[in-house]
């Protein structure tokens, strides 16, 4: 019991100084992520987004009398009336249309032989078939102009050793093109078997064995088990082919120098030509954007094709 003369006693907590408050951030972007990504940025910029820029107004540019002038669409008016670029895109597509389907069949028969348990040392093999598409475009284009010579060549020299005439593989417009086509499917074939094959051991084995019990034969099994396993890896190469033979230039180039009578002059042939023999840059430019347009059309194809049948 307290009495009046006592005063209440009072404790007063000691004061904690307010936190700072910090700069509310919310309306402000994250400038770090774009600062690492910067020089990425630039470089794709100055080396990729830059160069298309200026190619396009190259092309609609010409030169006269030594003076760049503005010429609009005057560069593709001309290539809509140039025969020799019909020539070059007509070589291209028969290149395209036979070589393609070679490839990628002879691949897909590679892949399933280097999955096959009965092959033997199979680590070799696939080593073996891989190793042509190491080689330089250069290199073994030389390779293949040694070989393939009419008259000093190894394959004729083989051809003449068994009785047959020799067959002139770079002087007739036929065979000239059925040796770029030999050139591109050794170099690109272990390539591409190589792919079916990542994707072929992507393949469950459950489905094989349930197949091998419901009575299917080896070749049933391959067409319905094997074949709709691999249509990644086949849309994959097939576009990527497609493409890298819509742009041939090395193989041509190197063996026949686009003869005889521009028979293996392709479209990346006549864009060299125009460019960096005649020096016209507006034309190049011109016949450049058309192939990618070309390209892409065909691309869009060729995945609508696919969605469909999928």
């Amino acid at each position: 019991m307290t009495t009046a003369l006592e005063a209440p006693v009072t404790t007063t907590a000691p004061k904690i100084p307010a936190p700072r408050r910090r700069r509310s951030s919310a309306g402000y972007p994250r400038i770090t992520p774009y600062l690492f990504l910067l020089p990425m940025i630039l470089l794709f910029v100055g080396f990729k987004l830059y160069p298309y820029i200026s190619a396009f107004w190259i092309s609609l540019t010409k030169n006269v009398g030594g003076e760049i002038q503005f010429a609009g669409l005057a560069n593709y008016q001309r290539l809509l009336q140039d025969p020799l670029f019909y020539k070059a895109l007509g070589n291209t597509g028969i290149i395209l249309l036979v070589q393609v389907p070679i490839m990628l069949g002879l691949a897909i028969v590679l892949a399933v032989a280097f999955n096959s348990v009965l092959l033997k040392w199979r680590s070799f093999w696939r080593t073996a078939y891989f190793v042509p598409i190491v080689m330089g475009l250069v290199a073994y284009g030389i390779l293949f102009r040694a070989l393939l010579n009419t008259n000093e060549g190894f394959v004729n020299y083989l051809i003449g050793f068994i009785g047959l005439d020799p067959i002139p593989w770079l002087g007739d417009p036929m065979w000239a093109k059925v040796s770029i086509v030999i050139a591109m499917t050794w170099h690109y074939t272990g390539q591409n078997a190589i792919i079916y094959l990542a994707q072929m051991q992507s393949i469950g084995g459950e489905l094989y064995e349930a197949a091998h019990v419901d009575g299917a034969s080896a070749f049933q099994r391959f067409w319905h088990v094997t074949v709709p396993g691999l249509r990644p890896a086949i849309v994959l190469t097939v576009i990527l082919s497609t493409i890298g033979t819509l742009q041939l230039f090395d193989e041509p180039y190197v063996l026949t120098n686009g003869g005889p009578d521009n028979a293996t002059l392709t479209v990346g042939m006549y864009l060299y030509q125009n460019g960096f023999k005649y020096f016209d840059f507006g034309y190049a430019s011109a016949i450049g954007y058309a192939l990618t347009i070309i390209i892409g059309v065909i691309s869009l194809i060729q995945l609508r094709l696919f969605k469909e049948k999928s």
